[in-house]
């Protein structure tokens, strides 16, 4: 079997009662987390240019985007939706050889779930899918250390789980992979140098591409194989060869049916699921980010004045350097996509506002320049002890020294929200609910939370996508 063979057996096969309920629950939360931060993002530009070309399209079946008045097709519907997802940069994170957020895969999931009429246990199943296939390829090979953006994974876990929710066999499953793989490769100038809005887009262009290959793939029409291994495959081309762990449900790493009295295609759970080992984001910044903001709010406690700082040092691990800290556009940004990008942006921010949130990367605020001199006084360095620590956690170290001389020090390895130390579920609640507070009222708030957690009765997405207003 390629690969390719070896991800859309599994898609294909991998039923909603060999969910445990811990893996179902973990699904639920995600989902909710990824309408909160659709929330916060609902009135962006960046939001609404996608609405606008979505919206003058119309399909048969179609699927809705949110804040859309009517369905779209159903790949657009992804992208909008997407991009809603992920424009704050506030959704979860898997850290790997390569990072994701994995949540992303819901916009793909929701249109294909949508358009096949599928219920609440098949958008679990393929959110399933869908974290599991993208969080074992970052295991298995960093492709931002090639040049390319991580979001280039998401065309094969958004393809493979709209190919299971539009009910495709594993054949024409492969068939999805090799269609989406080939042409949706990502540059990762992405996310280099000033960042601009298409930074939180990316991904919603993977979903928006999973979502034609599959549909594609539903018709009949095969793509380029093997998608992998081929003479000018992914592997020769973007990733290097790797070897894929086997993906939780399996009895073997070549993916093959249970043997015996097993139903055929029945996979037999032998490892965790890999949604249980990503992590929430308690603030609206890049991921790497997360310690050093947890360090800087305990400091701020500490340090009786922040206008008696003198200069700030973060030691930082070669991952967090290489994303947020080490571009000089980091030092005085330009755009909220940068800010929220930025190390020694956010560290700051944190120190003098006691706290990060969406008006920290207001137009105001990055032009403050009581602030931005701040910012210029921290400087970051790696420190191969810290690296060693990664991805097990994100460990930063902040040392401030004061005008008198006076030094503080504080370090973070495991923020708020990440899997070894995570949200619960009030705080995910609360984070839906302050994100959508003048944008639903209470008790409409109070109906998508219920619907999450009782995601597996529902019997439609546009039941659930439906209680969102009009942009």
């Amino acid at each position: 079997m390629t690969l390719a063979e070896r991800i859309a057996d599994y898609a294909a096969n991998l039923k909603f009662e060999q969910l445990d309920a811990a893996t179902v629950h973990e699904v639920k939360r995600r989902l909710l987390d990824s309408l909160a931060c659709a929330c916060g993002a609902y009135r962006s530009p960046t939001v609404q240019a996608g609405r606008n070309v979505a919206a003058r399209v119309t399909a048969e079946p179609g699927a809705h985007f949110l804040g859309g008045t009517r369905p779209s097709s159903p790949e657009l519907a992804a992208f909008v939706n997407g991009v809603l997802f992920r424009y704050l940069d506030y959704n979860d994170t898997y850290l790997s050889l390569e990072p994701a957020h994995p949540s992303d895969n819901f916009a793909a999931v929701l249109a294909a779930a949508e358009v096949a009429g599928c219920g609440g246990p098949d958008v679990i199943t393929a959110a399933v899918i869908a974290y599991e296939i993208q969080c074992r390829l970052c295991d298995a090979a960093s492709i931002r250390a090639r040049g390319w953006d991580h979001v280039t994974y998401g065309a094969f876990s958004t393809s493979a789980a709209a190919g299971r929710l539009l009910g495709l066999d594993a054949a024409k499953i492969a068939q999805a992979l090799n269609l989406a793989g080939t042409p949706n490769v990502t540059l990762r100038q992405t996310r280099a140098g000033e960042l601009s809005e298409w930074k939180g887009c990316a991904f919603a262009n993977a979903s928006r591409n999973g979502v034609f290959a599959a549909l594609l793939a539903a018709e009949g029409l095969t793509g380029p194989s093997p998608i992998f291994e081929g003479e000018m495959g992914f592997w020769k081309q973007v990733s290097g060869e790797f070897a894929l762990e086997k993906l939780a449900g399996v009895r073997s790493d070549r993916l093959q049916p249970v043997e015996g009295p097993a139903e055929a295609g029945h996979y037999e759970p032998l490892d965790d699921f890999m949604i249980k080992r990503t992590s929430i984001k308690y603030w609206p910044a890049e991921y790497h980010s997360q310690s050093a903001i947890h360090a800087a709010l305990e400091l701020r406690k500490q340090i009786p004045d922040v206008a008696q700082i003198d200069r700030i040092d973060i030691a930082s691990f070669d991952a967090a350097v290489d994303i947020i800290g080490k571009d000089p556009e980091k030092w005085r940004p330009k755009t909220r996509e940068t800010a929220d990008h930025s190390l020694p942006y956010c560290t700051a921010v944190a120190l003098v506002d006691g706290d990060v949130t969406l008006d920290s990367f207001s137009d105001e605020r990055l032009n403050d320049e009581s602030l931005l001199e701040l910012v210029s006084r921290i400087t970051i360095h790696r420190d191969a002890g810290l690296t060693a620590r990664y991805p097990r956690g994100i460990p930063n170290r902040i040392t401030v020294t004061l005008k008198d001389g006076t030094q503080f020090t504080e370090e973070n390895e495991f923020p708020r929200g990440h899997d070894r130390n995570p949200m619960d579920d009030l705080e995910v609640e609360q984070k839906f609910r302050r994100l959508a507070t003048g944008l639903l009222d209470e008790q409409t708030q109070s109906l998508v939370v219920k619907q999450c957690w009782e995601l597996e009765t529902l019997t439609g997405c546009g039941e659930l996508l439906g209680l969102f207003p009009a942009a």
